[in-house]
């Protein structure tokens, strides 16, 4: 006669194969870590960076890899994420997709918009899963990372990659959530600091900024406070701007101008070209 503890541990055993295993989800992004590490190549101390795509195509299977990873994880577990966690997902799973949809055509691309047409956009394109669904990159900027009352932080501008020159650098390594908030400011400076697409004129006594700043001007009328952090709250691109004074311009009296937001705006042309290392 078996033992009762035995028919204890059968029954458990038989009951295992029903339990549906648990996602295991990697919040450190080790995978695009390595990846970023490898075939990123920051320049001017990391205000702007290259990218080899060439490099990219030869890894294209632990690119693979890490896409389906982040495919795996459905709305249920991504709601349980914490707010930075799920920031680090959906900008780390945007840069990636951007990337492998960039293979689907390299090297026989000079620029992103090469991969839509007249009616169609690169960024409208369905060809990836997300939380369990068909999705596309402007549904993780715009509607996910860009949602009114869910996070509102404009420095994910600074953070997502759109694979052009124009666009803030892609970052040398994973967002995490316990890094995010520097990794979030260290963007900004870095981006604020290339006076090749952030500038005070003296002559026109202006600010050139990229048109980021123009396209998304309500982002930076939100009235953000930034991730874990006690300070004053941005309502105006000027005021945003006026932070960063120090930045944009060496000479007192214009960081003075800045600063008060006294400088006229303008915006630069935007450079759609790939910022890939072959340029």
């Amino acid at each position: 006669m078996k033992h009762p503890m035995t028919y204890l541990l059968l029954l458990a055993a038989a009951l295992l194969p029903a339990v549906p295993a648990l996602a295991q989800t990697d919040h450190a992004h080790k995978a695009w870590d390595v990846l970023v590490k490898k075939h990123v190549i920051p320049l001017q101390g990391g205000k702007a960076s290259q990218v080899r795509y060439a490099g990219f195509k030869q890894d294209e299977a632990a690119l693979k890899s890490y896409t389906e990873a982040l495919s795996r994880v459905g709305e249920a577990e991504f709601k349980a994420f914490s707010k930075p966690q799920q920031m680090a997902f959906l900008i780390n799973a945007y840069n990636a997709f951007t990337v492998q949809l960039i293979l689907t055509r390299y090297p026989d691309l000079k620029s992103i918009r090469d991969l839509g047409g007249t009616f169609s956009s690169p960024w409208k394109q369905k060809f990836f899963k997300l939380l369990g669904q068909d999705a596309w990159l402007d549904q993780i900027e715009h509607e996910m990372l860009r949602k009114k009352g869910v996070y509102d932080e404009p420095r994910v501008h600074f953070a997502v990659n759109c694979a052009s020159i124009g666009c803030p650098a892609l970052r040398e390594e994973a967002f995490t959530a316990d890094k995010l908030d520097a990794q979030l400011e260290e963007q900004a400076l870095r981006f604020l600091s290339d006076r090749s697409r952030n500038r005070y004129n003296a002559q026109r006594e202006s600010l050139e900024v990229s048109k980021i700043f123009d396209w998304f001007k309500e982002d930076w009328q939100s009235g953000y406070k930034g991730i874990g952090k006690e300070q004053a709250p941005v309502t105006s691109r000027e005021q945003y701007f006026g932070k960063y004074a120090k930045l944009l311009t060496e000479k007192p009296d214009e960081q003075k101008m800045v600063a008060e937001g006294k400088a006229e705006l303008r915006f630069l042309d935007y450079d759609w070209n790939l910022n890939d290392v072959r340029r």
